[in-house]
């Protein structure tokens, strides 16, 4: 048990609350990985409860915090930070990518920093943390990594929609509009997706379960690459 903490000790500086270690290593054990080696317990389970207290948690905050706005604007706004692309982006600031147990096909092909593979361990740790430290530390920790994405309107929007705020801040910068390319591998059961997008002398890549969301990934990522030219 200590050689598991020993192990994660990074990442649970950055997630501060008290998490059983086994707990959170099974949040981390992704099911390929669990069907290499016997089929261990994987963090599909956790990840189930974590989305539970993941919408709780923003959903009573927005009611809370935004008392003039209406259930849609509301909507829309939880829908944006329990997106896949907002929560993988919530995963890569704490470097959760780093400590995925993969199987040796997503690990082959870019598991670490896919999108989905991402934002499911996320709310698995989420579940794990509701086990282990209880409703109200699962819900800071929720808040606390969330929390950049609600402070920073530019960046909620673009969690929100990638690909318009990119177009927008590309034209804003006098920049070429961008342009995607799709390049996809693996059997049609369990197709991945790669997208490139391309802004003036500026290129990116997402990798997704569909072409939408690949498209979205790379569309962020570029987005984000670009506010720092400004």
């Amino acid at each position: 048990m200590s050689e598991i903490l020993t192990g994660r000790a990074s990442l649970v500086e950055k997630l501060g609350v008290d998490i059983d270690p086994e707990l959170l290593e099974r949040a981390l054990t992704h099911r390929s990985y669990a069907y290499e080696h016997g089929g261990i317990p994987n963090n599909e389970r956790l990840e189930f409860l974590g989305d539970s207290v993941l919408g709780l948690a923003v959903t009573v905050m927005l009611f809370t915090t935004l008392p003039d706005l209406d259930e849609g604007e509301l909507a829309k706004r939880r829908a944006s930070v329990v997106s896949t692309v907002a929560l993988a982006e919530v995963a890569r600031a704490i470097s959760l990518g780093e400590h995925l147990r993969l199987g040796r096909g997503e690990e082959q092909t870019g598991g670490r920093d896919k999108d989905s593979i991402l934002a499911d361990t996320m709310e698995a740790v989420f579940g794990a943390t509701f086990l282990s430290a209880g409703p109200d530390a699962a819900t800071e920790l929720v808040l606390r990594l969330t929390e950049p994405l609600l402070a920073d309107p530019e960046r909620y929007g673009a969690a929100m929609d990638p690909k318009t705020s990119l177009q927008e801040l590309a034209a804003r910068l006098g920049s070429t509009p961008p342009v995607y390319s799709i390049e996809s591998a693996g059997p049609d059961h369990n197709r991945v997706f790669t997208a490139t997008v391309r802004v003036g002398d500026l290129a990116s890549t997402g990798v997704g379960t569909s072409k939408k969301t690949a498209e979205m990934a790379a569309a962020l990522t570029a987005w984000r690459l670009l506010s720092d030219r400004v």
